[in-house]
């Protein structure tokens, strides 16, 4: 694999982001070394609170919520997927596949070592994250899930095929004004920079223009056959699983609906629909931050 770093000073001066990055390196099946960067921030003997991005944001995603659980008292791990943010990026697109995304992030948990953790999972970080509950149930305390899902080759929606569309075909892969066009509210140009800083040129980018092309929407798709066991798993789960999506999302539209349906620890629950668009941590951060942190309390009492 031909291996990327985005340079250190391209993350200086960014907006509300105070938080010093945190390594380990993970490993390929070809051996190939990968550096995942991650925020750990809060007291070390803090509940847990794991916030998993998705496509093309980062960590920076989290910020404001970051700095809520924090003076909660709450450790936050806030980990880049490979491809994103600090963590390293690949030269070839092929070389970025779902599974290796998911054994990547699972050589990162299990580094990391943290139980009774809470997921909060959007895009993305919902994919990946979810496969890691379904990996490691017994460490979970808790999921949010907000505009994600775990998909197994039925289908898409209208909003999904628009996105998939115009990843493949613009010239130019616009990632800060990707996010500035699925928030509801405007995003500042220092805000648009932050998400732009990961990526010195188009080349560093492959991971991002990738990932639409994984979502296994098509039972031809790769990895069907193993989010369809790790629904098996999630069909047992009968802790907190509570659903925050948001109201104006034309990918994930209705996509709560599944997880109310088949997992467990869902029923009962006081699911919320939020205001805002795909990237709905810049557009209802308060009350994420409030929801996680009283879910932490709930499973941690």
């Amino acid at each position: 694999m031909k291996v990327l770093r985005t340079p250190d000073e391209r993350f200086a001066n960014l907006p509300d982001w105070p938080f010093e990055p945190h390594y380990k390196e993970v490993t390929d099946a070809d051996g190939t070394k990968l550096r995942i960067a991650y925020v750990d921030e809060g007291p070390r003997d803090g509940a847990v609170v794991l916030l998993m991005h998705g496509e093309p944001s980062w960590s920076f995603l989290y910020r404001k919520i970051i700095a809520q659980l924090v003076a909660k008292g709450r450790r936050v791990l806030a980990p880049d997927l490979i491809g994103f943010g600090r963590s390293d990026k690949l030269g070839a697109r092929a070389d970025y596949t779902y599974e290796r995304h998911v054994s990547w992030m699972s050589d990162w948990f299990k580094q990391v070592g943290a139980n009774n953790v809470t997921l909060f999972c959007q895009d993305w970080g919902g994919l990946i994250g979810l496969r890691l509950v379904a990996a490691f149930p017994e460490r979970f305390a808790a999921v949010i899930a907000g505009n994600t899902g775990l998909p197994t080759g039925h289908g898409m929606t209208d909003g999904f095929k628009n996105w998939l569309e115009f990843s493949q075909n613009v010239p130019e892969f616009p990632t800060g004004g990707i996010i500035s066009g699925g928030t509801s509210r405007k995003l500042s140009d220092a805000e648009r920079a932050a998400y732009d800083a990961p990526y010195p040129d188009e080349t560093y980018k492959e991971g991002a223009r990738q990932f639409p092309l994984l979502v296994p929407v098509t039972p031809e798709h790769g990895s069907v056959e193993e989010n369809r066991a790790a629904w098996k798993v999630l069909e047992t789960f009968n802790k907190p699983f509570i659903t925050a999506f948001s109201d104006s999302d034309a990918v994930t539209k209705g996509g709560e609906r599944v997880f109310k349906d088949r997992v467990p620890g869902a029923k009962d629950q006081t699911h919320v629909i939020l205001p805002g668009g795909h990237f709905l941590q810049e557009d209802s951060p308060d009350q994420i931050a409030v929801l996680i942190d009283a879910t932490v309390s709930k499973v941690s009492a």
